[in-house]
């Protein structure tokens, strides 16, 4: 597995976690049908802060 790799599965599991806390806390137990949103910006803001960036080559 290469890095970029090691990377995203990483940032997919934390936000699997986080995201479990979401629906637990805030929904109260619901799934949550809006997750692909919530998951981009779970990790578009994690990458960030991580000081990745993507940009289009």
């Amino acid at each position: 597995m290469d890095r970029t790799q090691e990377i995203i599965l990483d940032l997919l599991r934390q936000a699997a976690a986080a995201h479990g806390e979401y629906e637990a806390d805030v929904l109260g137990g619901t799934d949550d049908e809006q997750w692909p949103q919530w998951y981009s910006a779970h990790m578009a803001r994690a990458l960030a802060e991580a000081g990745y960036r993507i940009v289009e080559s």
